[in-house]
C-alpha cells in the first residue's frame, strides 16, 4: 500500500520480481521463440517447448533463471520481446495457469522489472513528491494558477518526473504512476493554492476504467478541499494524436467530473490544428519550442495563427519556456493571455514543505 491520500510526499511499493524457478513464456510469435530456448539452454535451463509456448525449468535455485533474462535483454529486439507473455513461477492448476498467462507482463515490461533494460531502482526506490511552477496573466503578472511536476528522491538525488515515467512505461506502471502523480500533485497544493487553478500533466492511455481509475482523483480533491473546476489535465499534443477515440472518451469522463482540459506542447502544423477542433480544449498551451524561436517570423506567423484558432474555440491561451521580458512581450502582443517560464519563477516545492538538501527541482524539458 502507498501512504494515504493527503500526503504530500508518498512512497510506493512497486512489484518487482522475485527469484524464479520456473518460467513460462507465450507468444503467437513462434519465430521468436527458438532464439528464447537457445538463451535458455545457454543459461543452463531445461527446456520444454510446445507450439506457442515455452515451460523453463532451472536447478539451481534461481541463479540461472537470473542469468537467462539477463542474457536475453541483450538478444531479442525490443519488438520481439513485446511480443512475448511471461509467467514466472506459475501456478499448476490449469485455469489459474491460463489465466496467469493472460494478465503476465510482456517479456519487455518483465526485463524492465528486473532492472535489466532500465534504472527501475529509481522509482523503486524513489520518495514521489511535486514541484509546482507558476502560470501568470500577462495583462497584470499576477498568478492564476500553478503547473504541478512530479519529482522523485532517490538516492540523495531528485530525478524529475521524464525519469520517472520513462521507467513506468517501461515496467508496465504507466497507469498506477499516472494516477499517482495526480493524487501527489493535489495533495500537494493542500492549504495553500487558494482559488487558483491546478495544471496536472496525465497520459489518457492510462485511463482504462474512468469510474474506477479517476475515483481516487476525485478523492483527493475533496480531501484538499479544491473545487473540480480548479483541476485542469495537460494532454500531451503527441500523446493526444496516438489514438484519438480513446482519448475523446478519456476528456470526456474529466469534464462530466468539472475538471477542464489543457492541450500541452502545441506548435505547427496540421496536427495542431486538427486537434484544437477536435479536442476543443479549455486551454491551449503553446509549446516551449515555438516560443522560444521568437521573434523569428515563422513563429509568429505561428504564435498567431493558433492563438487566433484558439480564441476562436473559447480557449485560454499559455505560453510555456517564457524566459525573457521581451519573450513575454512578443507573447503578450501576439495575443497569448497566460505565461509560464523562469522568468516568473521556477519549479519549487510549496512553501514551509521541506526539500532535500543541497537538492533542487528542474524543468521538464
Amino acid at each position: 500500500m502507498g501512504s494515504p491520500i493527503g500526503a504530500a510526499r508518498r512512497r510506493e511499493q512497486w512489484p518487482l520480481p522475485e527469484a524464479a524457478t520456473r518460467v513460462l513464456l507465450a507468444t503467437a510469435e513462434e519465430n521468436v521463440l527458438p532464439a528464447v530456448a537457445a538463451v535458455a539452454r545457454s543459461a543452463g535451463l531445461s527446456v520444454f517447448a510446445a507450439p506457442g509456448l515455452l515451460d523453463l525449468s532451472d536447478e539451481r535455485d534461481g541463479v540461472g533463471v537470473e542469468v537467462f533474462f539477463d542474457r536475453l535483454s541483450r538478444a531479442l529486439t525490443g519488438a520481439e520481446a513485446e511480443a512475448v507473455r511471461v509467467a514466472t513461477d506459475p501456478a499448476n492448476e490449469y485455469t489459474a495457469l491460463t489465466l496467469g498467462l493472460l494478465t503476465a507482463p510482456t517479456l519487455a515490461q518483465e526485463l524492465a522489472r528486473r532492472g535489466v533494460t532500465a534504472e527501475v531502482g529509481v522509482l523503486a526506490e524513489a520518495e514521489l513528491w511535486s514541484a509546482y511552477q507558476p502560470i501568470v496573466a500577462l495583462a497584470d503578472r499576477a498568478v492564476v494558477a500553478h503547473e504541478a511536476l512530479l519529482r522523485g528522491d532517490s538516492d540523495g538525488r531528485t530525478v524529475d518526473g521524464g525519469d520517472l515515467f520513462f521507467v513506468a512505461d517501461s515496467a508496465g506502471w504507466l497507469t498506477r504512476l499516472d494516477r499517482v502523480g495526480r493524487e501527489c500533485a493535489i495533495a500537494g497544493a493542500a492549504g495553500w493554492l487558494g482559488s487558483a487553478d491546478l495544471f496536472v500533466n496525465t497520459r489518457p492511455t492510462s485511463v482504462l476504467h474512468p469510474d474506477a481509475d479517476l475515483a481516487s482523483t476525485v478523492e483527493a480533491l475533496e480531501a484538499a478541499g479544491l473545487e473540480p473546476g480548479q483541476l485542469v489535465l495537460e494532454v500531451g499534443e503527441r500523446a493526444a494524436v496516438a489514438d484519438r477515440g480513446h482519448l475523446l472518451a478519456v476528456l470526456e469522463s474529466y469534464r462530466e467530473r468539472g475538471w477542464r482540459v489543457a492541450l500541452d506542447e502545441v506548435a505547427a502544423g496540421w496536427s495542431s490544428r486538427s486537434l484544437l477542433d477536435v479536442v476543443r480544449p479549455d486551454v491551449v498551451k503553446l509549446g516551449r519550442a515555438l516560443v522560444s524561436a521568437l521573434p523569428d517570423d515563422g513563429a509568429r506567423a505561428v504564435v498567431r495563427t493558433v492563438t487566433e484558432h484558439a480564441h476562436r474555440l473559447g480557449a485560454v491561451v499559455v505560453a510555456e519556456g517564457v524566459e525573457t521580458e521581451q519573450v513575454a512581450a512578443e507573447v503578450a502582443a501576439l495575443g497569448a493571455d497566460l505565461a509560464q517560464g523562469w522568468l516568473f519563477g521556477r519549479p519549487a516545492a510549496p512553501a514551509g514543505a521541506v526539500e532535500p538538501a543541497g537538492l533542487s527541482p528542474v524543468p521538464i524539458p
